[in-house]
């Protein structure tokens, strides 16, 4: 019963995405991106004799997530050949181009055929999804040929189907054909082990090795310390029209302070909304062209992708965005990893790292704009709590490193000779 509903979900996903592709760019990135996939995988494998280390995530996140294990395992085996594919365009697009896999493909969708056919043509030697990927046709198919496949950076919460009445219709099933699974925390291991899954390490986030990576290689991007001078200097980043709304007062208000603005979106129409939300502000890429000429402007908004990883070292506050929407808070680990107080909005709860953070003193949530700006004052005036959630904030990242290191060692040991 559970197959059945799982084929008509995925029918019913790939008619909805085809008929999307025709107005929306995402859903036709998607579509497009998996015409003739096996055609072009035949042609980009004939003659590999090498080796193949498959990993597959789902977006930019899990590749984010990921990539530390990724690199790792391809420095430490040369001779072996890396396949990266994406569900999501987020992923693919952005990092089609990534020079540390062999191999970019997006993966087509779940399926006994597709599955058999992925499989025959690249012939992996061992398997990384990356977080929440569970695809039952591929997982099966990895599994009944006996290639050691594992999990990596898993979180698992007792509100997911895993552990619902339902779960051994399918879900547990899949959890089944993993090797092996690694996840973030103790509850992950209590919950895996609740429905008798013991294949399981408790390691950490990778993710934290990989912010500590960018920030161990950073590099300063240009203009950004002319912009900043001596001012105070608040990093929003990641920020949607909500998050948005409950800073532009408090922006307005403050010209002594240097705003920078990083939209998690920056199509047209995003970037027009937020020069009206926040009055006087510029574009980076018209203040590159003339510095001088907008040495009045207080508040700067990034109109490129890649930058915000290196944008949070120039703060003094970093403000991370989604936490006034409904979907809940970006990536805060990419500011604490320099030491700073992170501030955002009041959904968050289903994000471990952040919770912890917020534990540790290293974070502070507000839930509407007169709290935000209340948090903002006291850290920007209060010289010992911006010392003390900046040493949380450190000791939170040194305390989390490591897990790369650890799936490395067992991969290493268990699976590949």
């Amino acid at each position: 019963m559970g197959l059945i509903l799982y084929r008509i979900l995925l029918f019913l996903y790939a008619s909805g995405v085809e008929i999307a592709s025709v107005f929306n760019k995402k859903a036709r990135l998607w579509y497009q991106g998996r015409k003739s996939i096996f055609k072009r995988l035949s042609k980009a494998f004939k003659g590999n004799t090498a080796p193949v280390i498959w990993f597959h995530c789902a977006s930019l996140g899990e590749f984010e997530q990921g990539r530390p294990l990724l690199e790792a395992l391809r420095d430490r085996h040369p001779d072996h050949k890396i396949l990266l594919s994406f569900f999501s365009p987020s992923g693919y697009e952005i990092h089609k181009n990534y020079t540390g896999a062999d191999w970019i493909f997006y993966l087509p969708l779940d399926s006994h055929y597709h599955a058999k056919r992925w499989l025959s043509i690249t012939k992996p030697k061992l398997v990384v999804f990356v977080k929440y990927e569970f695809w039952y046709f591929y997982l099966k198919a990895v599994h009944d040929r006996k290639i050691p496949l594992i999990l990596v950076s898993a979180l698992f919460r007792k509100d997911q189907p895993f552990f619902k009445w339902y779960g051994s219709l399918l879900h547990i099933k899949m959890l089944r054909f993993y090797r092996h699974i690694f996840v973030q925390d103790d509850n992950s291991v209590r919950l895996l082990e609740s429905i008798h899954i013991q294949a399981v390490t408790r390691t950490g986030d990778t993710r934290v090795d990989r912010v500590l990576a960018v920030r161990n290689n950073w590099t300063p991007i240009e203009k950004i310390d002319q912009f900043c001078q001596s001012s105070p200097v608040i990093v929003a980043g990641s920020t949607w029209p909500e998050d948005d709304n409950e800073i532009r007062h408090y922006a307005a208000s403050h010209p002594e302070i240097r705003f920078i603005i990083a939209p998690h979106e920056i199509h047209p129409n995003r970037l027009e909304d937020c020069l009206e939300l926040y009055p006087g502000s510029i574009l980076y890429s018209q203040y590159l062209l003339q510095p001088e000429a907008f040495a009045d402007r207080h508040i700067l908004i990034i109109d490129n992708i890649g930058k915000l990883k290196r944008l949070y070292h120039y703060a003094r506050i970093c403000f991370v965005g989604g936490g006034f929407g409904k979907d809940g808070i970006h990536n805060t680990l990419e500011a604490a990893v320099y030491e700073k107080p992170v501030v955002f909005g009041p959904v968050y709860e289903h994000f471990k790292e952040t919770v912890e953070m917020e534990k540790a003193g290293a974070a502070f949530p507000v839930d509407n704009v007169l709290e935000l700006e209340q948090t903002f004052n006291d850290l920007l005036s209060d010289q010992p709590l911006y010392q003390s959630a900046s040493r949380a904030a450190a000791d939170f990242i040194r305390q989390s490193a490591g897990a790369t290191n650890k799936i490395l060692t067992f991969i290493d040991q268990n699976l590949i000779p």
